[in-house]
């Protein structure tokens, strides 16, 4: 058995891991330490991680720089309940020799029915309709068909192959970009790989699943966005910082897109001055794609798992 550690979860707001009995198998191997409420800031943050062996990083919202790191000489160890690596500095969490594993393609088909969920709700006006009649009015607007419509997929990881395998369940036909097309994977899905450009010009709902870099930040912005067909839906469940906001609210104030279904925003919890808010024709959810207690469970329990593997030295889902 390796030697007692201290586990701690620095800000499980909302909560996500406290209370879960996933946590009990971490019993035999030290002490787990759940802070339930969000450090105010970063030195509160670092004096919750001070002791810790190995965090589990619940929530995306709390962030691990160069900064922070630096003043955490014992921690060996993070694991997210994500997919997503952004909020960690991953350059500094090498330097410092700490581990940092993810949680790749594990809740896919939750988050996934979750944006196609939003496809037809900003489709159908849903959100739209629903605070018109609730104001007592009775509108007359036209809604969107989707059956042999073109969803455009941009990203074909886990979460983007699930995208397409749903759309054309329901007469949807797909095609699709990625950062590494071949052959075989487009033979696979069964899509046509084209240049972006192309997939922005001919997409009726483009929907986004790359993760956050360099090269993906505000991948789609005004010029992006002025080429979508006019009346075209935007999806965005992966990061905010892959599409420009202000470009995208002015897209849609202007009626050019016919709407936007939105997951993920530029800060969380929205604030009540964003842009986003003052849109008509858009869907908004909390960041809440993979939060069902199929999905929840999923993430908890892969939280576990990386730290058990990486204890027993057998570390999975290692990004650094």
């Amino acid at each position: 058995m390796t030697p007692a550690v201290t586990i701690v979860v620095p800000g499980d707001d909302p909560v996500q891991i406290a209370g879960s009995p996933r946590l009990e198998r971490l019993k035999p191997y030290g002490k787990v330490i759940v802070y339930t409420d969000r450090p105010a800031g970063s030195e509160e943050k670092v004096r919750r991680a001070k002791e810790a062996d190995i965090l589990i990083n619940s929530r995306g919202m709390v962030s691990w720089g160069r900064e922070e790191l630096s003043q955490l000489p014992k921690l060996k160890m993070i694991t997210s309940c994500s997919i997503g690596t952004d909020m960690f500095d991953l350059e500094a969490a090498r330097e410092h020799g700490i581990v940092i594993c993810n949680q790749p393609g594990r809740t896919a088909p939750v988050v996934a029915e979750h944006m196609f969920g939003l496809m037809f709700a900003v489709a159908k006006r849903a959100a739209f309709m629903t605070r018109q009649v609730k104001d007592g009015n009775w509108p007359r607007m036209d809604n969107i068909m989707l059956q042999g419509k073109v969803l455009g997929v941009v990203g074909t990881g886990n979460i983007g192959s699930e995208m397409v395998r749903l759309a054309k369940a329901v007469g949807m036909r797909v095609t699709a970009w990625t950062y590494h097309p071949s052959a075989e994977r487009e033979k696979m899905l069964g899509v046509d790989y084209v240049d972006l450009d192309t997939l922005l010009q001919t997409a009726d709902v483009v929907s986004l699943h790359v993760r956050l870099s360099g090269d993906s930040r505000h991948l789609i912005g005004k010029r992006e966005l002025d080429l979508m067909k006019p009346g075209a839906v935007l999806l965005n469940g992966a990061r905010a910082a892959i599409v420009d906001t202000t470009s995208l609210a002015d897209a849609l104030d202007s009626g050019h897109l016919g709407g936007a279904g939105i997951d993920v925003y530029d800060e969380e919890p929205v604030p009540r001055d964003h842009r986003l808010l003052k849109c008509e024709q858009i869907v908004l959810t909390p960041h809440c794609a993979d939060m069902t207690p199929e999905g929840v469970d999923l993430l908890n329990s892969g939280a576990v798992d990386n730290i058990i593997a990486y204890l027993e030295g057998k570390s999975v889902n290692r990004v650094v």
